[in-house]
């Protein structure tokens, strides 16, 4: 079963000095935050961006595949913690976002250091945003077991 969820945004004036907001329609869970292109370049103050609402979408898809891999191989996790990094910078063909870095740590009973980092790399293959960005954006995981 398909599923569909949207997003709104708007713009006014030009690129380096108008604003915009966007809002997730499908929830409602925010509404109107304010977008600038110098929150995407230069220092947010405040103002989200793109390839912020990127990071945390990537973030929680990961946690969600992750865990998923960790309980399916019989240790599922007590808490995991995610932050994803996401890089862009003008190249060529304008603004490109670069790379997704995702750092994971978490308490896993049961689990290693060698299979919570193999289950990392395959929640990286393997959550729809990864699939999404694969071939477009280069991914790294750094995966660390916690006490």
């Amino acid at each position: 079963m398909a599923t569909t969820r949207r997003a709104t945004a708007t713009w006014s004036g030009d690129l380096l000095s108008g604003k915009g907001t966007v809002t997730a329609t499908t929830t409602g869970i925010f509404r109107d935050q304010q977008t600038t292109w110098a929150a995407r370049t230069a220092e947010p103050e405040g103002v989200t961006s793109p390839e912020e609402l990127l990071a945390a979408a990537h973030a929680s898809c990961f946690s969600m595949a992750f865990s998923n891999v960790l309980a399916k191989a019989g240790t599922p996790p007590t808490r995991v913690d995610v932050e994803v990094s996401i890089s862009a910078d003008k190249r060529e063909a304008g603004f490109t976002v670069l790379s997704a870095a995702i750092v994971v740590r978490g308490t896993v009973p049961g689990a290693t250091q060698e299979s919570f980092a193999a289950a990392a790399n395959e929640a990286k293959d393997g959550c729809p945003i990864s699939r999404a960005l694969k071939g477009n954006v280069e991914m790294s995981v750094e995966a660390t077991l916690e006490g």
